[in-house]
């Protein structure tokens, strides 16, 4: 790996991907608050991000509390909150909505200033709708079709399960979207770099000195290659290191878990 001591010395924020790097399901991992808690004494700041956009803020918030872990909700970023940097940023008339979304997201995005619409919105936004109905799909694709600016908060195809199903995710929905109308979506959540515009710019940081942590590649370390920032990969989750080593996203740094990464960043301080 290419990383080195004065690359980990530079880094002053992390971006935190949860499910598979500090929990795996309903499990803690065992080095998760030891490494949170080194974290603070380091000086280095964290955010949380999920491309789950079917649940809220204060969902993760709240599952973050049953593990230990207190979070600001400043701190945890999900996809939902990603589309809206993007909406203020690049469409900041857009205010009605129309979108293919849970409650939750829906409940989020009014939180945030946005108004759902079925007549007339000024974009369309898809997320991960468990709620889905043929009826509203083809109110989106209407609406899409009529050109209106077409968002989605993520291109997951799937949602990962231990169920006996197949949960069809916000990419697959939009394809099914973009095959009818012709128009692609603007994807927002990982692996687009649009994910840590938000981070980079509350934080004021340079991409130097943030580090994208997660278990994904096609995700988690595409997201870092693409941003500029240093990709670090845990092996708790979905990929392995020959995997890792064999990836077009290959890491800057791979660690058996948050753990070994904490202790490399203080060494790093300490030289």
């Amino acid at each position: 790996m290419k990383t080195t001591a004065a690359s980990l010395r530079r880094l002053r924020h992390l971006a935190l991907d949860m499910d598979g790097t500090l929990y795996l399901g309903s499990r803690l991992f065992d080095c998760t608050r030891p490494f949170l808690e080194r974290l603070g004494g380091l000086g280095v700041g964290h955010s949380f991000l999920t491309n789950n956009s079917s649940r809220s803020r204060d969902d993760y918030l709240r599952k973050l509390a049953r593990f230990g872990i207190e979070a600001r909700p400043e701190q945890l970023i999900t996809s939902t909150h990603a589309t809206v940097d993007y909406l203020k940023r690049h469409l900041p008339e857009a205010r009605r909505l129309f979108v293919l979304g849970t409650p939750g997201m829906q409940a989020e995005l009014g939180g945030l200033g946005f108004s759902s619409c079925e007549d007339e919105p000024d974009a369309v936004v898809v997320g991960f709708d468990m709620t889905l109905s043929y009826e509203r799909l083809c109110r989106a694709a209407w609406w899409i079709s009529r050109g209106k600016p077409f968002l989605a908060s993520h291109p997951d195809r799937v949602c990962p399960t231990d169920q006996p199903t197949v949960l069809v995710d916000c990419g697959a929905i939009c394809s099914a979207l973009e095959t009818a109308t012709g128009v692609p979506p603007l994807y927002i959540g990982k692996p687009s770099p649009r994910m840590l515009d938000g981070v980079l710019a509350r934080h004021g940081l340079r991409p130097g000195e943030l580090a994208m942590v997660g278990d994904r590649l096609s995700t988690d370390m595409a997201l870092a290659h693409g941003s500029g920032v240093l990709g670090v990969l845990v092996l708790t989750g979905e990929a392995t290191r020959a995997q890792a080593e064999a990836s077009p996203w290959r890491p800057d740094l791979i660690v058996e878990d948050v753990g070994e990464l904490g202790r490399l960043l203080a060494e790093a301080r300490s030289a």
